[in-house]
């Protein structure tokens, strides 16, 4: 019976074909939404723990206060020791130093005057020490575009857009103007290396990346740091485990009233990250749902249409002694293979967007030439083990309910009325 009904749906096109089109344009597009809307919210949380905090971060209470304001007078000292210990007790995590600091870039001409300036937001971190975990969580390798990573101190390495802003090769040398932990003027030269792009606009419109060494002689910060930062060894963060860390750290030090004492938070602290993640997912879920449901309407009436423009056929059929209840069968088998057919390629189709989509990306960097927020310019999508199934179940319910209500008219079919349908 189900090779016969087959035979039928592929004979006949104008009973499958629109329909199974209907269905897999539905499935595809729920598909790559889901993904889209998935990976911007993996990239926010990844490029916000690369570039940000960490998934962990630990800092000095009054630091934490005023993280906004990136106070280095405030920054943790003995900074090495607290490291070493982190790393003894929480080995989940790669744990690392970094400084950030602010000021002016200064570019000499031949005669060692100022030729051209800019502000500048400065990232120190271990870039000298080969194993060091910044080149797995800050991966400056990868993003290298000119010239090569500092193998001394002394060499820096700045943004391919700052560096063509200022007209800045590798090879040459520019003048660091900023303050120190103690607010006093300082001046440090260095060599350029060597030009970066990250891919995320906020960092690469104007960053320089020091060694932490570099970076505390410069800003008179021995055996300091600003933060130091925690990521998970695999890479993904996940805010139960990185909050239950943070409670131990701090309810042991719960009782040191030194403002200067260190205090852990989680990547959902850092500056309003959470309340921003928070409202992601519920925007991206509402989306999906709302999506899924004007698909499903969508497929519903398509099966509902269909079914009603054959009620000529159906009479037909039944004028001829099909019994009632093998018709609604057939109806509704055909409706399941087209929704089962539909869904399959349609799943398929937006996999495969989605899989070019979170492999290649697309380029959006136009759109955030402003942007503030850490996120990649480059958008891209996310499959997770719900895409599977997230275009697949609405586009064969929907289908299959479609047929199975609108076939519940065959039950009430009058065969005296089968010769004034035939005859239209």
């Amino acid at each position: 019976m189900i090779r016969f009904l087959w035979r039928g749906l592929v004979r006949d096109r104008a009973r499958s074909l629109f329909p199974t089109l209907v269905v897999l344009a539905g499935v595809a597009l729920t598909v790559v939404m889901h993904g889209y809307l998935r990976g911007t919210e993996s990239d926010l949380v990844r490029a916000n723990a690369a570039f940000g905090g960490g998934h962990v971060s630990v800092m000095s209470r009054a630091y934490a206060a005023e993280a906004d304001l990136v106070p280095n007078d405030l920054a943790l000292l003995g900074a090495d020791s607290l490291l070493a210990t982190l790393g003894r007790e929480s080995p989940a995590y790669l744990w690392s130093a970094r400084i950030r600091f602010g000021g002016l870039v200064d570019v000499p001409d031949a005669a060692g005057e100022t030729r051209t300036q800019a502000p500048v937001a400065g990232l120190a971190v271990d870039l000298l020490d080969p194993a060091s975990p910044e080149h797995e969580i800050l991966a400056p390798g990868r993003a290298l575009v000119r010239g090569r990573l500092p193998a001394a101190r002394g060499e820096a390495l700045l943004s391919e857009d700052l560096a063509q802003r200022l007209d800045v090769a590798p090879g040459q040398t520019v003048t660091i103007i900023g303050t120190t932990m103690y607010g006093s003027l300082t001046t440090a030269n260095f060599r350029v290396v060597g030009t970066l792009r990250f891919g995320v606009t906020a960092v690469d419109r104007g960053a320089m990346l020091l060694d932490l060494a570099d970076a505390r002689a410069a800003l008179d910060m021995a055996g300091g740091a600003g933060v130091l930062i925690g990521f998970a060894r695999d890479g993904q963060y996940r805010q139960a485990e990185a909050a239950a860390l943070a409670a131990r750290f701090n309810a042991a030090r719960a009782g040191d009233p030194d403002p200067f004492a260190p205090v852990m938070s989680t990547l959902r602290e850092h500056a309003g990250l959470g309340q921003t993640l928070d409202l992601a997912a519920t925007v991206s879920g509402a989306l999906i749902a709302l999506f899924v449901l004007v698909m499903s309407v969508v497929l519903w009436n398509a099966g509902l249409m269909a079914s009603l423009r054959r009620y000529g056929e159906f009479g037909l059929r039944l004028a001829i002694g099909e019994e009632k209840g093998h018709l609604y069968g057939s109806l509704l088998a055909e409706a399941l293979m087209i929704g089962l057919l539909g869904s399959v390629l349609g799943t398929g189709l937006g996999l495969l967007i989605a899989w070019l989509l979170q492999e290649r990306g697309l380029d959006i960097s136009p759109l955030l030439r402003s942007a503030s927020m850490l996120i990649s310019d480059r958008l891209r999508a996310r499959i997770t083990p719900a895409s599977w199934l997230i275009g697949f179940l609405p586009g064969l319910a929907a289908t299959f309910l479609g047929a199975a209500i609108s076939g519940v008219g065959i039950f009430r079919r009058q065969t005296a009325r089968l010769s004034k349908e035939l005859e239209t």
